[in-house]
């Protein structure tokens, strides 16, 4: 039997060695490409041409308001199979400040559309060591993604600096295969980048705006800068995250229990990073958290339409009527309506609105190259407080 590399298998598990190919076949009509500084078409005997071969383009200067393909394929199917990139310069305005489009089959609109840094695993303009299953920097200095992302007529992928500053270097691969034969029901790959700083009291945070179409929910990364002026150093993260599916109205089928129980951990969050879930980031000092969720074993499918939220919920505990931590008012109790707190009679145990900055950068499939979703936020929003 032959095997196809095709999303169909790849769907049954993200992370399956060579994305369900055996390692001991060659596909048929199916050839390996790189783009790189050193080739940047990917062309056929066209790899590093400069300085005798002897490593003469390892990267390229991407001065501010300029934009680069990185890789292009004009026409016929393939899979970018894996994208790696280093930057010199990693600081914050530039991690949010960079833009990275993907566009498939000649879309007019990018399926991606992301700051670098969030694309890549970790928000909030910050760079740190961690492993997951889609995403990593194995030390901190490096970006790589290695979601399958298949194409049937041509792809494009384009960096943008809009950070307004220059950037000295940019290394990156973009590793891919021609001649890919996928399936019908194969599906394309989509990211958005959103933020709200700050949320507002009783609105969901919206990691992925009602979109329709049918697909599949990947998983999603999201950075909080708490507001400790407002909240003090009190818990933040009782909100639940809500999946609304193919009909849901005002109640979701899907329904968590905790911002970081839907990471997997309980009572708080600490620094970890697994195969599906962690946070890279929990910086208690600044109140700065950066953490993932990503839907490989546990497959999240929509046929006709979905929307994912999450809450902002707090958790306050009181000492003989007090909140143990100060708060600024007003204090609104979870629930319906806005009904304040007395801070200096409060029971034992208090779930509370609240309003923080909220960013993420949603992954999905879709069954359509365009999504129809907001264009990306101007580089002013994406980078206001960091």
């Amino acid at each position: 039997m032959k095997l196809l590399p095709s999303l169909a298998l790849v769907s049954l598990g993200l992370a399956s060695m060579a994305f369900g190919e055996a390692l001991y076949t060659i596909p048929d009509g199916v050839e390996t490409r790189w783009a790189s500084p050193e080739n940047p078409t990917g062309e056929r005997g066209k790899g590093a041409p400069t300085q005798g071969g002897r490593k003469g383009a390892a990267f390229f200067p991407l001065k501010a308001g300029e934009s680069r393909t990185l890789a292009e394929v004009k026409a016929g199917s393939g899979m970018v199979r894996r994208v790696w990139m280093t930057l010199n310069d990693r600081s914050p305005k530039m991690l949010r400040g960079l833009r990275l489009d993907m566009y498939w089959d000649g879309a007019r609109y990018p399926a991606v559309s992301a700051p670098v840094g969030d694309f890549f695993g970790v928000g909030l303009g910050r760079i740190v060591p961690f492993q997951s299953a889609l995403f990593s920097s194995p030390e901190g200095r490096s970006f790589n993604a290695s979601v399958p992302m298949p194409f049937r007529n041509g792809m494009r992928i384009v960096l943008t600096n809009e950070s307004g500053v220059d950037q000295p270097q940019v290394y990156y691969d973009v590793d891919y295969t021609l001649g890919d034969q996928h399936p019908g029901e194969a599906l394309y790959f989509h990211a958005v980048f959103r933020r709200e700083n700050p949320t507002k009291l009783q609105r969901d945070y919206e990691l992925l705006p009602h979109l329709t179409g049918k697909g599949r929910y990947l998983g999603t990364n999201i950075g909080v800068i708490v507001d400790g002026l407002r909240y003090g150093t009190s818990w933040w993260g009782e909100g639940e995250v809500k999946i609304y599916l193919d009909g849901d109205q005002e109640l979701p089928t899907l329904a968590g229990t905790g911002t970081e129980d839907y990471i997997g951990t309980g009572y708080g969050m600490e620094s970890y990073a697994h195969q599906y879930q962690g946070a890279p980031i929990s910086d208690h000092a600044k109140q700065r958290y950066a953490f993932y969720r990503y839907h490989v074993v546990d497959p999240i499918y929509f046929r006709r339409e979905i929307r994912v939220t999450l809450q902002q919920i707090g958790f306050l505990w009181s000492n003989n009527g007090t909140p143990e931590k100060p708060l600024l008012p007003p204090i609104y109790r979870a629930g319906e309506g806005l009904q304040e707190l007395d801070l200096k009679h409060l029971p034992q145990v208090n779930l509370y609105e609240r309003a923080d900055d909220y960013s993420s950068c949603t992954y999905f499939y879709l069954d359509r190259a365009e999504n129809g979703l907001p264009a990306l936020a101007p580089v002013s929003e994406r980078t206001r407080g960091l």
